[in-house]
């Protein structure tokens, strides 16, 4: 039995971090779904759940590894958003903080300079602030 699931498997996508983590939210919506009792609610799971193993025996590898590449760029953003937000918060004690008016690049500039005229390493325009 093992083998002939072996051979199925071949060629095929397989479990990743996006299917783990889709397969976590089923298993969470089933046990809210047992306290609420929800036919919507029970769509859901059955639509997640159908997308992940959808997703898992799916032979389009290009397309499977880019959503999977989505996911882990949204994760990794919602992840690192506080101790960003906390040196930031730490950085403004030395330096103010810019953005360019024309890419929009932030641009970190030392306090107590005065006037300056501030050269975007991005896009090179220039603009005058207070520092």
């Amino acid at each position: 039995m093992r083998d002939k699931f072996q051979r199925f498997m071949q060629g095929r996508y397989g479990a990743d971090e996006l299917s783990r983590f889709l397969t976590t939210l089923g298993l969470i919506l089933i046990v809210v779904n047992l306290f609420f009792r929800n036919v919507i609610l029970s769509y859901v799971v059955l639509a997640v759940l159908i997308y992940c193993y959808y997703r898992m025996f799916s032979r389009n590898y290009s397309r499977r590894y880019a959503e999977n590449q989505k996911y882990l760029t949204w994760r990794n953003r919602l992840r690192s958003g506080p101790s960003r937000w906390r040196s930031e918060m730490e950085q403004r004690k030395i330096y103010h903080i810019y953005r360019c008016p024309s890419c929009h690049q932030k641009i970190r500039v030392p306090k107590g300079k005065g006037k300056i005229i501030v050269t975007c390493p991005k896009c090179h325009t220039e603009f005058q602030r207070k520092s």
